[in-house]
């Protein structure tokens, strides 16, 4: 694919609970990337609340938008595109970074990209990875989203698997006593615990190979805590954190290393949240190095949500022509690939 030079986006990010924006220049050279974080506020009710997710959205985006042109040194003058995660995510959140974004082309005439929030998440790998290029294999595990998906090339994707059902670790989390958010609180955790303490299933979808089920596994965590409690014994939560955390990494390293083999891609790339925990890096590294793949991961702060990865995103939606218009809406269902 041709590159345009210096191409120089204005990117938006409010899918969840973050607010965040950056500006990022031809697609892998971040100049500021700022992240106003809600975590502490839904720290009080153990997980998000989407309507003061969106209020807080309100309060911050302008803020947010002025620190990352200050911080990059540049202005609205200096920006070729605006881009934007239109979904999935919460719609009233996803609508005021939206709304934002629209607000600004219209104003400034200048073109408008939609990006999807999980080729956001891919995205982040090309930013600290210049050699990175299509074709690759990328495992996206994201809170509720856990994909396993070729990227044949920039904006063009295959999904070879994905999760049947919940994300497992902020209830199992909730279960052990750890609040929220889960999967921090549970990789600090299990750092002190026994991973072989307690044996948990592996699930496989039947027919379906690449395919991801937590469903069985929470349940079985769960039921081992009521069991210990209706026994008047006593579980060890580092222990229980560690041995829940073995059996998540197993299965995504499982099914994610015998895509590779049997589809005979060398290169392999994790994103998403889940991609900072610290047992998934080290399995991944030590099962890539066994096979002779390159293997590429964000820093951890890149692998949450951000605007920087959207920013990479967007660079290649807008090289390859793609605009959306003023009638840009917030889609919280879209699927990888849809557009």
């Amino acid at each position: 694919m041709k590159e345009n030079k210096d191409v120089t986006i204005l990117a938006i990010e409010s899918s969840c609970d973050e607010t965040a924006a950056a500006v990022v220049r031809n697609g892998r050279e971040v100049l500021s990337n700022v992240i106003s974080s809600q975590i502490d506020l839904h720290k009080l009710y153990g997980g998000v609340v989407p309507e003061i997710a969106s209020r807080k959205h309100i309060e911050k985006i302008n803020q947010v938008i002025e620190e990352t042109l200050k911080e990059a040194g540049k202005t609205l003058d200096d920006i070729d595109a605006i881009g934007v995660t239109y979904g999935p995510g919460l719609v009233g959140a996803l609508l005021v970074g939206v709304a934002a974004a629209k607000a600004v082309a219209w104003a400034r005439k200048i073109p408008l990209v939609g990006v999807h929030h999980i080729e956001g998440h891919i995205s982040a790998n090309y930013i600290e990875h210049p050699d990175l290029e299509p074709p690759f294999l990328c495992l996206v595990a994201s809170g509720g989203h856990t994909h396993l998906v070729k990227v044949e090339d920039y904006g063009k994707y295959e999904i070879l698997g994905r999760t049947r059902d919940d994300a497992a670790g902020d209830k199992v989390a909730r279960a052990i006593g750890l609040g929220y958010p889960g999967g921090p609180k549970i990789d600090r955790i299990a750092k002190e615990g026994n991973p072989d303490a307690v044996k948990f299933p592996k699930a496989k979808v039947d027919g379906a190979e690449y395919d991801f089920s937590f469903s069985g596994l929470k349940s079985a965590v769960l039921n081992y805590i009521n069991g210990c409690k209706m026994k008047g014994e006593s579980f060890d939560p580092a222990d229980l954190a560690a041995s829940f955390q073995k059996a998540v990494v197993e299965v995504l390293v499982g099914n994610s290393m015998k895509a590779a083999e049997e589809l005979g891609i060398s290169k392999f790339a994790i994103a998403g949240g889940v991609a900072s925990n610290s047992a998934l890096r080290a399995a991944m590294i030590e099962a890539c190095e066994k096979r002779k793949m390159k293997f590429y991961r964000p820093s951890p702060i890149l692998c949450t949500d951000n605007a920087a990865m959207i920013g990479a995103a967007a660079y290649y939606e807008y090289i390859s022509g793609a605009r959306a218009g003023l009638d840009l809406n917030a889609v919280p269902n879209l699927k990888l690939g849809e557009r």
